[in-house]
């Protein structure tokens, strides 16, 4: 369905879940893959994994600003033209607020909403003169309604969705596309951070009321790759028209609010 040709993507968290899930799939359409993640024994594995010479994994801590300048200008210069960006990065520190330390709160900011910013910005710079590009944000289902235990995860991917649109509006004269895909629970590492016993999976699926939590209309757990296709339709030219956008992809769990 997509067809990604000569065309170079940088995905943040790529080693694992989603991240891993979308470079398999631009793979698979045919892109040049970097990937970017701060676990390199994970990213060594999923290369050795793949076998593909079309992907090229770089070790990278994305709040790391002059890290991620550096990397994204070794790009242009030694292997090809950015043509899109997804930001999949991200971190997630289940607990109630008043147990939050400050450094859960500034870890949690510093990936998922400075981290955005930073490789956002390098890569933005470098599209604007070729006045073409697109660029998706992994947002979140959880940056539109609230949820116990994650405040920091919420309020951090509110303000990178808000930023992404801010930095579509910015860049729409150029042609670059700014869209933000907002998947619900995942079968990632992340989500199984949550999960305690064998009935975690059909207890998130139902909701729970002691919670607030609606559950999932759809009555499914997303895999990574429902999340990959998503976002491989924004970056795609099916959606050449499509700017500053949120994607819900969460099985309706949040009853489009």
């Amino acid at each position: 369905m997509f067809d990604f040709t000569d065309k170079l993507i940088v995905v943040t968290g790529a080693a694992q879940g989603i991240g891993a899930a979308v470079v398999r799939s631009l793979l698979q359409a045919g892109a040049t893959v970097i990937g970017l993640d701060i676990q390199p024994e994970k990213l060594e594995s999923l290369r050795i994994e793949l076998a593909s010479p079309q992907f090229e994994p770089y070790p990278v801590d994305v709040s790391d600003s002059l890290a991620v300048k550096k990397i994204v200008d070794h790009i242009e210069k030694n292997i090809g033209a950015i043509a899109g960006l997804v930001n999949v990065a991200g971190v997630l520190v289940p607990k109630p607020v008043v147990s939050l330390t400050d450094t859960d709160w500034s870890r949690t900011f510093a990936v998922n909403t400075t981290g955005v910013f930073n490789i956002s910005r390098s890569v933005a710079q470098a599209m604007i003169p070729r006045k073409n590009g697109a660029i998706v944000t992994v947002g979140s289902n959880a940056a539109s309604v609230p949820r116990q235990e994650m405040s920091a995860y919420a309020a951090s991917k509110a303000a990178a969705t808000h930023f992404t649109r801010c930095l579509g509006l910015e860049l729409a004269s150029s042609g670059i596309r700014c869209n933000v895909v907002s998947p619900g629970s995942t079968d990632t590492p992340m989500q199984h951070m949550f999960w305690t016993d064998d009935t975690a999976k059909d207890a998130v699926i139902k909701g729970s009321l002691n919670t607030f939590r609606t559950g999932i209309p759809l009555g499914k757990i997303a895999s990574p790759k429902d999340i990959a296709e998503g976002i491989l339709f924004l970056l795609s030219e099916q959606a050449c028209h499509i700017t500053m956008h949120d994607l819900r992809v969460d099985g309706g769990a949040t009853l489009g609010a």
